[in-house]
């Protein structure tokens, strides 16, 4: 399918979604949502993507937040937009973060907003030694969208995140790095190539032990010790009975590679 907005592509098991609006910083709009919410279906319905990498195109901005060109093009309508906009991003946030291929954010440059707000959703993020990180939407006078609130204040802790909103501090590459916003930084020239090795080894893991990692990580927030125990128990069982997890135990047993299919 061709998007007008995006890029998607899917190569060796390996899902690329690039934010495809350059001129504008890769600032989404109600139609590059709409997308990224189609897309995060495909990728959760398709069982052939087993791992997916979200990055901008160009070398100036992974993604400068929303557009505000269009929230000032429709400043009287203004709410209804938001939520339309908000409504797509969120349910594009929960496809990817409930589905069993790791998502990592290749951040390419700037990543403001709800940019930041997609960097901090992924589950696994590298970033060039350009790459810039701010919340900037007290700036201009709104509140956090796009999972933020949930996310950052898991990865960086609520003192961080609130620095973050209420000042809107811009950390470098090497200030994310040092927080645990991202998990490496490269150099720009190198920024693909690492993304792209990163997911060829996932694509080639145990995607459906990959999806219950994320799945026990996500209901960790919420449940008590007993109840986040009992869902290890009963994930652990689940995956150890399928194709996957029995070609982990006999390959570990022979000495050889695993071969997984995500089955």
């Amino acid at each position: 399918m061709k998007y007008r907005e995006l890029d998607f592509d899917v190569q060796d098991n390996v899902a690329w979604i690039r934010i495809n609006r350059p001129d504008a910083l890769n600032a989404i709009n109600l139609q590059s949502l709409k997308e990224l919410c189609d897309i995060a279906n495909r990728c959760g319905a398709d069982k052939s993507v087993r791992a997916a990498v979200l990055t901008g195109t160009g070398e100036r901005a992974f993604c400068a937040g929303g557009d505000i060109a269009e929230f000032a093009a429709h400043a009287d309508a203004i709410e209804l937009l938001v939520r339309e906009m908000t409504g797509y991003l969120h349910l594009a946030v929960s496809r990817f973060a409930w589905m069993r291929a790791p998502l990592i954010a290749a951040v390419n440059g700037v990543a403001a907003g709800a940019g930041l707000s997609l960097a901090a959703a992924c589950d696994l993020a590298i970033a060039s030694d350009g790459a810039k990180f701010t919340t900037a939407y007290t700036r201009i006078g709104f509140t956090p969208d796009g999972s933020s609130t949930y996310f950052l204040s898991r990865l960086l802790g609520n003192r961080r995140a609130m620095e973050l909103y209420l000042t809107n501090r811009v950390l470098s590459a090497q200030e994310a790095l040092d927080w645990g916003l991202v998990n490496r930084v490269v150099a720009a020239k190198d920024l693909a190539g690492e993304a792209a090795g990163l997911a060829r080894q996932l694509a080639g893991g145990p995607t459906r032990a990959y999806g219950g990692v994320k799945k026990l990580l996500q209901m960790a927030a919420n449940d008590s010790l007993e109840s986040q125990m009992e869902s290890e128990a009963r994930m652990i069982a689940e995956i150890c009975a399928s194709a996957d997890g029995r070609e982990g135990v006999l390959a570990f047993a022979q000495k050889r590679k695993a071969n997984f299919t995500a089955d």
